[in-house]
């Protein structure tokens, strides 16, 4: 007998309402309500989300679900790490709820580091150090919107708490916000401590697969789904993606979840937290069964994003399927960025960052569109290679596979590159891995699937993916040496 699910997943450009549907041992995903998500921003505020706006799209892809007349088991929400609800004594929302791109974050890297030394952050959450993580974020806040806030709660599992009205952060969503210990999965009190916060503000940590309630009364009627089930599997997006990256068994393999930001690392059943994994910058977020995803968050394909929104502002309507093509018909290794530097994390002209870069380490500009996307796709696909050797160096293992999951996996160009440039081979697909992790993990959090080893046998089976074998070993590592000098 087939079972249904509804994913909620919320992306830094769109979300989405998705209908998993498990019969006979596969998994079917099917695509209800996609809607825009673009921050709002003012002079008082700054950039922002338009959370209203978001849930009554969420609730718009409810009554879809529920005109299908279905089974529907269960419900759960998936987005972006870092951001957060500030929500009153009545557990409504205090706006704005700001966005991580927003001009705040130094101020508050700087009222943190007043309090507490980097190392010592690090130490206590194995957190690589980003300006918008969490910690930043509420450093930066005004004090008396945080004396006003009753709960602290991460913007996934506010939206959970929006569908039940039980406020609970769930472990791998709870673990980027650098306020987390990996070791004793609890808020860290040492942090805390330190910047004077009361930690019972700060939303309950449940594991990943928790049951926190039903519907609500209102939203049940509304949508007619009825009291279903609401779950906190892996609330963020990253988790539910790499739960569900279709890995066999043996540790030689690593994972890059693809999208807007780019999640490079592997799995362990430990935290890696000393001098040399705090000096590669590299994180240890929660995974599914308390496992720990040791990465690096990179620049993903934002970059891209942005050049190609500039030149619809121009009048050239790409989509990523032509950019693709023009980069592929573009010379190769012309030019080469570092796509982690500053000067790409939110510039007004993507180009114009892209030109200054090449100008500053004297190299010529990219001279057509098609040469900036090839630009940055192959130099991603080098800083790809550079966090791999490094997860080798902390880690000790030989890595021969690299799984890409997530939107980035569709490029085939991209795919290719990554793998020239690291010499392994490149699994890609699923490119829905954050959907189909969510709705894997309600599964077996409802006792539909036995454990996640068979969870994920499920996907292997169920979806298609592509194989790239590495080419031009010598070229790219030439290239390779190229990029070196730009200190990634």
């Amino acid at each position: 007998m087939a079972t249904h699910y509804l994913a909620c997943d919320f992306g830094a450009e769109s979300g989405r309402l998705m209908l998993g549907t498990l019969d006979d041992g596969r998994l079917a995903l099917e695509e209800l309500h996609r809607f825009p998500n673009t921050p709002l921003e003012n002079d008082e505020h700054g950039l922002h989300w338009n959370i209203a706006g978001l849930f009554a799209e969420v609730q718009k892809g409810l009554a879809i679900a529920g005109s299908r007349n279905l089974p529907i088991s269960s419900i759960s929400v998936d987005g972006w790490g870092v951001d957060y609800f500030l929500l009153d004594a009545d557990g409504e929302i205090i706006e704005p709820t700001f966005c991580y791109r927003n001009e705040r974050n130094q101020r508050g890297v700087d009222h943190v580091f007043s309090k507490i030394p980097w190392e010592t952050v690090y130490a206590q959450t194995g957190i690589q150090f980003i300006q918008f993580n969490t910690l930043y974020q509420l450093g930066a806040e005004d004090p008396k919107r945080l004396e006003q806030a009753a709960t602290v709660i991460p913007l996934g599992d506010g939206f959970n708490h929006l569908l039940c009205g039980v406020a609970k952060a769930e472990a791998s969503m709870a673990s980027t916000t650098q306020m987390y210990d990996p070791r004793t999965g609890d808020w860290s009190a040492t942090v805390l401590q330190a910047m004077g916060w009361d930690s019972g503000k700060l939303a309950g940590i449940v594991p990943s697969g928790t049951r926190l309630g039903t519907l609500k009364p209102e939203l049940a009627a509304a949508s007619g789904l009825g009291a279903i089930e609401v779950i906190a599997t892996c609330s963020h997006d990253t988790g539910a993606a790499v739960a569900a990256v279709p890995a066999g068994q043996g540790q030689d393999w690593a994972y890059l979840s693809s999208g807007t930001w780019s999640l490079m690392g592997v799995e362990l059943p430990e935290p890696i937290i000393n001098e040399r994994s705090r000096e590669l910058n590299f994180t240890n977020e929660i995974g599914y069964g308390n496992s720990i995803r040791l990465l690096r968050n990179l620049t993903g394909m934002w970059i891209v994003q942005e050049c190609r929104r500039h030149w619809k502002k121009q009048g050239h309507g790409y989509d990523y399927a032509t950019l693709a093509r023009l980069a592929e018909e573009a010379e190769p290794f012309v030019t080469l960025i570092n796509p982690d530097d500053d000067c790409f994390f939110s510039p007004d002209n993507m180009l114009e960052a892209i030109d200054e870069f090449c100008r500053r380490h004297s190299q010529s500009v990219p001279a057509t569109h098609g040469a900036y996307v090839r630009c940055a796709l192959e130099s991603l696909a080098l800083l790809y290679r550079r966090r791999l050797e490094q997860a080798a160096e902390l880690t000790g293992r030989t890595l021969r596979r690299l799984h890409i999951v997530g939107g980035g996996s569709k490029n085939a160009l991209l795919n290719q590159f990554a793998a020239n440039a690291t010499g392994m081979d490149v699994v890609a697909g699923p490119a829905e891995a954050t959907a189909l992790g969510n709705i894997l993990l309600q599964a077996i959090a409802l006792g539909h699937v036995e454990d996640h080893a068979t969870g994920r046998s499920i996907i292997r089976e169920s979806m298609d993916v592509e194989v790239f074998q590495p080419q031009d070993a010598e070229t790219w590592d030439a290239a390779y040496g190229r990029f070196s000098q730009f200190g990634a």
